[in-house]
C-alpha cells in the first residue's frame, strides 16, 4: 500500500468558480436626489438645475455612483437623466438604485464579461459560501451564461456539490 496522498478534486477536472472575484471592489458613492428637493417633497426644475450646475462633481471622479431618492417623492424621469449627464464624464459607472442594488448591478455586469465558450465541455462548480453576500441574481446569471457550453454545473464546494445541470 502506498502512502501517496492523491488530490481527487484536482484529478476530477472540476473547475471551481468563485463569484466573489467578480464582486465590485471600487468605492460606491450615493447621490441622493432627496438632498435637492424643496421641502423634502418637490423637485423644482430651476433650483435643481442650478444646484447641479454649481456642484463640485470631482468627488465622484473614478467611483461607482448609486443614484437614488430616499424620500417618498415623485421624481420626473428627466431628473435622473440630468444627474447622469453630470456624472457620466467623471464617474466610473452610474447606476440607478441604492448601494446594495448598485453592487448587484455591477456584479452582474462583471459576470457578463465571462466568455462561456471558455468553459465548453467543462465540469464547473459554482462556489457557494464565502465572505461576501452574493445575490441570487448572480447565481441565475452565471447559470444562464455557462449552461449552453458546459458539460455540467454544480453548486457548493468540490468535495460536496449539489448537481444543477448535466449535458445529455
Amino acid at each position: 500500500m502506498s502512502d501517496l496522498i492523491v488530490n481527487k478534486v484536482v484529478e476530477s477536472g472540476l473547475i471551481s468558480m468563485d463569484l466573489e472575484i467578480y464582486y465590485p471592489k471600487e468605492e460606491i458613492k450615493v447621490f441622493d436626489l432627496k438632498d435637492h428637493l424643496f421641502m423634502g417633497l418637490i423637485l423644482k426644475e430651476k433650483d435643481f438645475r442650478a444646484a447641479l450646475q454649481a456642484m463640485d462633481w470631482s468627488s465622484y471622479a473614478g467611483v461607482n455612483v448609486a443614484v437614488t431618492c430616499s424620500a417618498d417623492a415623485v421624481i420626473p424621469m428627466w431628473a435622473y437623466m440630468l444627474v447622469a449627464s453630470y456624472l457620466q464624464p467623471v464617474a466610473k459607472a452610474v447606476v440607478l438604485g441604492n448601494e446594495k442594488q448598485t453592487i448587484e448591478n455591477l456584479l452582474l455586469r462583471n459576470l457578463e464579461t465571462i466568455k462561456g465558450e471558455e468553459y465548453t465541455d467543462k465540469r464547473v462548480v459554482i462556489k457557494g459560501c464565502g465572505e461576501l453576500p452574493i445575490p441570487e441574481s448572480a447565481y441565475l446569471t452565471i447559470t444562464n451564461k455557462l449552461r449552453p457550453f458546459v458539460k455540467s454545473i454544480m453548486y457548493g464546494e468540490p468535495c460536496s456539490t449539489v448537481p444543477i445541470y448535466k449535458k445529455k
